[in-house]
């Protein structure tokens, strides 16, 4: 079977590549950027140069795929709008699908995007799978929470520099997850005829406050947080400012999502029809605990080192003598 995955660059997409080739699968990536997505190439998919909001580029992509895995979505820091790659760009995308011979679309939403109309991610991903659903194609639509990889830039790296960690003045717990075990449900729902037109959720084993998150960095880590707590009123100001900004109209419309943060409604879900479905065992599932523990070994280790190695030229120095050049 030959893929496409959309997105590939990103968190999620990257690792989507790494275990469908890993698994076997021929993989082809659709990009907007061929040097960024260099190192795809060199673990052996098929890189093409393409833009979802760019139709005529899609088609050509599609040829000889038997099924499409969509990861794409808008950075903070890229030109283009939410609305203009998560809704234009994947309206685009299914309808290319529609007119190809490929029947199979494996899509990621987010959990309850439903009940958050006014939060433009949330609304737009909603929207997407309701588009999706009426598309005719043989979807999947696998509804996340939040990434573990994400919590190291944003709890764990401060800590380790003793700078400061915000948290929202709000603790809504997240089901986080490992992006490579969602990679595992992905290309999964395409070996199990059951997954085909159905949408489940992926979340991990338990939904994690910010403070327990903080608190579990300082045990691994042996160092105490500099907490600073930021109300929901100044994310609504910060978003209200950045809105006159063309700059800042991505960051506006990810600061919205501060209202789910602040909705105090765990992000979480059941996941036993979802692991009995996909044939997956929750003891294969990464835990937030086994995730850091790897990440601050890992780096703790690479610390010691580096301080090593600083000695280690210290001592190599040849001690100078004094007023040598005098007498």
């Amino acid at each position: 079977m030959k893929l496409l995955v959309v997105g590939a660059t990103g968190t999620l997409g990257r690792q989507v590549v790494r275990h469908a080739l890993d698994k076997g699968y021929e993989v082809r990536c659709l990009t907007r950027s061929l040097s960024r997505a260099s190192f795809l190439s060199e673990w052996g998919a098929e890189v093409v140069k393409g833009d979802i909001c760019n139709q005529e580029t899609i088609a050509p992509a599609l040829d000889g795929v038997d099924a499409v895995i969509d990861a794409a979505t808008t950075r903070i820091t890229d030109t283009l709008s939410i609305k203009t790659v998560d809704w234009s760009g994947k309206v685009n995308l299914i309808q290319a699908v529609q007119n190809s011979d490929v029947d199979r679309y494996i899509f990621f939403s987010i959990l309850n995007a439903e009940k958050y109309p006014d939060v433009p991610l949330m609304e737009i991903k909603h929207c997407t799978e309701l588009f999706l659903k009426e598309s005719g194609l043989n979807y999947t639509i696998l509804q996340l929470a939040g990434f573990m990889q994400g919590l190291i830039a944003q709890y764990a790296v401060p800590i380790l520099d003793n700078d400061v960690v915000w948290v929202s003045g709000e603790n809504t717990p997240i089901a986080y997850i490992n992006t490579q075990d969602i990679a595992k449900f992905a290309i999964r729902a395409l070996e199990v005829p059951e997954t085909e037109k159905q949408t489940f959720p992926v979340v991990g084993t338990r939904a994690w406050g910010a403070y327990e998150i903080i608190n579990l960095c300082e045990r691994l880590s042996g160092k105490d947080a500099k907490i600073s707590t930021v109300s929901l009123a100044v994310l609504r100001l910060m978003r209200r400012v950045t809105r006159f900004f063309a700059w800042g109209q991505n960051t506006a419309d990810r600061l919205t999502f501060a209202e789910v943060l602040a909705s105090g409604k765990p992000l979480d879900a059941n996941m036993d029809e979802t692991y009995e479905t996909f044939g997956i065992d929750r003891q294969e599932i990464t835990t937030m605990e086994e995730y850091m523990d790897e990440y601050f070994t890992r780096i703790m280790k690479k610390l010691k080192e580096i301080d090593y190695q600083k000695n280690k030229n210290k001592k190599k120095k040849k001690p100078t003598v004094p007023y040598k050049n005098q007498f």
